[in-house]
């Protein structure tokens, strides 16, 4: 069978695998030896085939609405209560435990993502290559035959049109080449400036700037340690709060131990961003984002995938409990090159007085 990836698979393994391309020096793309990118696109990084035939040989999971058809049948006693509010109530305050519903995990090896604990585990995957083993990408696991998830790439480029707050920025400062450069600082903002299409409409010029939100986005900014290697970015990790925002209402996603591998042009660059879901953040956000109505047209059952999610957690474990807390994962990014604004100190200096003595 013919395997394929999604669009931006294909590009962040492309990144992966082949030689950097030769950048001139004195790009203007950097100044001051410093060089920035907003983001324009993000998914969940999945290895997809037609039909899920071979990540999903049982099929694909069931919604809501097919759940609330087997719990309720027509003809049996049925209340507001017991019913509609019970259903809703396991989407907000899910039980741990077994789901009353079979879940439907991917199955395989092959995937996409990162190695995030140097190690290579029975549970990992391997690249559709061959080339990367070890990947932790248990989230993928989970979501991976859930219709939601599979795509969502035209939407997000919408969503990264229309909307700002959710605009993550990333500064590269100490840059001496975007070729190889042994010790690099990587800083994530939140920007504040609307993206530049390009021709076609479904992509985003580079060159645009973005003035970095300094007072409300604080909570964004966080400082990466990296390295750039024959023109692909990695970094050590570091827990980062991520702006979020899908079809309503604004959120935050926490990425605990997060780490960047990205290939780097004087216009774009492309690949990784991963690190552990925090679950009871991933919870939140994903229902304050995306209400059950929406997420009855994925066939999402928040309730039956926040169970799986617990049960195939392989991260930071609960120092009482020793219950891992967070999932493996892993976000295929793409971003285009920006010249970033930073406001006044003062005015920074400000805001954070002004919090304090709220």
């Amino acid at each position: 069978m013919k395997h394929i990836v999604s669009m931006l698979g294909v590009a962040a393994i492309m990144a992966a695998g082949f030689p950097a391309a030769a950048v001139e020096e004195g790009s203007t793309a950097i100044r001051n030896r410093t060089i920035a990118y907003a983001m324009t696109t993000e998914e969940w990084a999945m290895f997809k085939t037609p039909g899920a035939k071979t990540e999903c040989p049982n099929g694909m999971n069931e919604g809501p609405r097919e759940q609330f058809k087997v719990q309720f049948p027509e003809g049996s006693p049925r209340t507001v209560v017991g019913t509609q509010l019970a259903r809703e109530a396991d989407v907000w305050f899910p039980a741990a435990g077994t789901d009353q519903f079979p879940f439907k995990e991917v199955s395989g090896k092959v995937g996409l993502g990162l190695n995030l604990d140097g190690k290579t585990g029975p549970n990992d995957f391997t690249s559709p290559d061959g080339k990367e083993t070890g990947i932790d990408n248990q989230f993928y696991r989970a979501i991976g035959c859930i219709g939601s998830y599979r795509d969502v790439a035209a939407l997000m480029i919408v969503k990264w049109r229309q909307d700002k707050f959710n605009r993550v920025v990333i500064e590269l400062t100490d840059v001496d080449s975007l070729s190889n450069d042994d010790d690099v600082t990587v800083t994530t903002y939140r920007g504040l400036n609307a993206l530049l299409p390009d021709a076609t409409g479904a992509g985003f010029m580079p060159g645009g700037t973005q003035k970095l939100d300094l007072r409300f986005g604080k909570p964004f900014i966080q400082k990466f340690k990296g390295r750039i290697k024959d023109g692909v970015l990695t970094t050590e990790g570091a827990d980062y709060e991520m702006p979020y925002m899908a079809l309503q209402n604004v959120s935050t996603q926490l990425f605990r131990g997060l780490r960047f591998q990205l290939r780097l042009s004087p216009d774009s660059a492309e690949g990784y961003m991963g690190g552990y879901v925090d679950i009871e953040s991933w919870q939140m956000q994903r229902n304050e984002s995306i209400a059950t109505h929406h997420q009855s047209y994925g066939q999402e059952s928040a309730g039956s995938l926040y169970r799986a999610l617990l049960r195939l957690a392989d991260g930071y474990p609960d120092p009482k409990t020793g219950k891992n807390t967070a999932i493996s994962s892993a976000l295929a990014v793409r971003f285009t090159q920006v010249f970033t604004q930073h406001p006044p100190r003062e005015t920074a200096e400000d805001a954070g007085a002004h919090r304090a003595a709220r």
